[in-house]
């Protein structure tokens, strides 16, 4: 099997194998129950099993992966009462990441997320849903980032982990004001240091694509 994963700086076996692999969640290109097998991995990226092992038990340690044998390593599939629980959590550390960033955010930080907004659409335009979903997921993380408070920034990142390769698979079903018009108006309020106005517009982001989460789960149950 190929996995959907790039390859790895081997000066840094452990860190980039982990990094590689949470990626491929945050992203989406590991879907909900793909099986991942430690020897293929370690092949694929040519390294020892060593460090592909270390890197799936902290993943599952931290509840991005699933173990439900030493040979049976799953992504997990989320039932709806997990993802109300994730998406309950990420409209409070969120919104309050997005309330931050607005009071700290940087010249350069603004220019790079315009940037990123600029290159959702047009990867959206191209129907480039890979990249599109890489871009809306680093959208997230550099406002987290932006907050300039690392503990926050690391939970949301986890719950990205966790939440990511559902978001691919629904992803297809979202508008593009859905996909990326609050992303504008996100940018619009850190411009402004409106943190008020940047909470609430994260927190629509969220929950705009809430709706469409749900009926995909429901549909993924009945079928």
């Amino acid at each position: 099997m190929n996995y959907p994963i790039s390859s790895i700086n081997h000066a840094y076996l452990g860190s980039s194998v982990y990094a590689t692999l949470r990626e491929a969640l945050i992203t989406g290109r590991l879907k909900p129950n793909d099986r991942l097998r430690i020897r293929e991995l370690a092949e694929q990226v040519g390294t020892s099993v060593t460090p592909v092992r270390d890197a799936i038990l902290q993943l599952a340690k931290e509840q991005a992966l699933e173990m439900r044998t030493p040979k049976d390593i799953r992504v997990p599939q989320l039932d709806e009462q997990q993802y109300q629980e994730i998406r309950t959590l990420r409209l409070d550390l969120e919104g309050l990441g997005a309330e931050k960033a607005a009071q700290t955010v940087t010249e350069y930080e603004l220019q790079r997320i315009a940037q990123n907004i600029e290159n959702n659409r047009k990867a959206i335009s191209s129907e480039d849903l890979p990249e599109a979903l890489r871009l809306n997921s680093e959208f997230h993380l550099m406002l987290a980032e932006s907050a300039r408070m690392p503990l926050l920034s690391n939970f949301i990142d986890s719950l990205w982990m966790r939440t990511g390769p559902l978001i691919a698979q629904a992803y297809a079903h979202f508008s593009e004001r859905m996909a990326i018009e609050h992303h504008e108006e996100i940018l619009r309020a850190l411009r402004k240091r409106d943190s008020a106005t940047a909470r609430k517009a994260i927190q629509e982001d969220i929950l705009d694509g809430s709706q469409k989460m749900v009926e995909f789960l429901a549909a993924s149950r009945e079928g």
